[in-house]
């Protein structure tokens, strides 16, 4: 039987008389979920020697007998009270759905350890809606994990695959793959200044491994694709049963800025393009929303957040 220390209960009075008390364990809280009502007392086991001596002979001391109907009303008065403080806690513990965290890692690793145990330490992001905002078809959906270190910036994609992939016959891995985007890929597009969401820029890699890095600028009414640009990339590839993984990794010096802090934001978005034809697919972690399948849309980039 568990013994709740006090200052982990919230003993709440009621409008009307009666109380009601709420279990405030830091676990329950930093989980994101609601306080647990706690309407027994005795069931919980409180001891005599944890409570205030005031609280002991008060409030807490005093077993009066209600009837049915009144312990119903304070019953439901609580459950308000635990909608309303469980929600607004749970809301301040979940992060933006346009924001995603980077978590920073002391070491750096090869890009083909793509099983590395780091990718454990940091957050996922599902992606499982089309450009449009629509729900993407079932075995389409892809997960990325991105990661920073002092040197370079780590992206992994998690790609779930139900069709025949749409992929070069005879890649070369040794250079960009011009003309990439027509296959299955996974994207990244990354602008490191906010105050410049148009500068952008695009990295791609496909279930072979082959990848194509470019910069973009897109400030002028003609978008400026730099198909010379060198990012110093490399990537890594496994195609497994019924999913893909890839792996990418950036150096700082690509982006033309110095390396982030913790706590500093850049901008970008996350894609997929999977299948051929009419039924071809384009996800977006943020939706475009266009009336036709584009990821050149940075007024509706997302937030990379650098944290530790």
């Amino acid at each position: 039987m568990e013994i709740l220390a006090w200052e982990n209960v919230k003993h709440q009075p009621l409008l009307g008389g009666g109380f009601c008390l709420l279990d405030l364990r830091p676990q329950w809280l930093l989980a994101g979920l609601r306080p647990l009502l706690i309407t027994e007392v005795a069931e919980r086991a409180y001891s005599p020697g944890s409570l205030p001596r005031a609280e002991r002979l008060g409030t807490l001391g005093r077993r009066r007998r209600k009837p049915a109907r009144s312990m119903r009303h304070i019953l439901i008065a609580c459950a308000i009270l635990l909608l309303t403080f469980g929600g607004a806690t749970s809301q301040d513990k979940m992060p933006p759905s346009n924001r995603l965290t980077i978590s920073h890692i002391a070491d750096d690793f090869a890009i083909d350890r793509l099983a590395d145990p780091a990718w454990e330490g940091t957050s996922q992001v599902l992606v499982s809606k089309y450009w449009s905002g629509k729900a993407a078809a079932k075995g389409r959906e892809f997960s990325a994990k991105l990661l920073w270190s002092d040197t370079a910036l780590y992206v992994r994609f998690e790609a779930s695959q139900s069709e025949p992939l749409v992929v070069n016959e005879n890649p070369d891995t040794s250079q960009k793959t011009v003309g990439l985007w027509d296959r299955d890929v996974c994207e990244i597009f990354i602008a490191p200044n906010t105050s410049q969401r148009k500068k952008y820029f695009e990295f791609e890699i496909a279930p072979t491994g082959e990848w194509i890095d470019l910069a973009i600028d897109a400030t002028s009414q003609k978008r400026k694709t730099d198909l010379e640009y060198k990012s110093g990339m490399t990537s890594a590839a496994r195609i497994e049963k019924d999913k893909v993984v890839m792996a990418i990794k950036i150096p700082w010096e690509a982006f033309g800025v110095a390396r982030p802090k913790i706590g500093d934001v850049w901008l970008g978005n996350l894609f997929r393009c999977v299948g051929k034809g009419k039924t071809r697919g384009y996800l977006a972690w943020q939706p475009t929303k266009t009336a036709k399948p584009n990821f050149h849309v940075p007024e509706k980039f997302g937030e990379f957040e650098f944290v530790k």
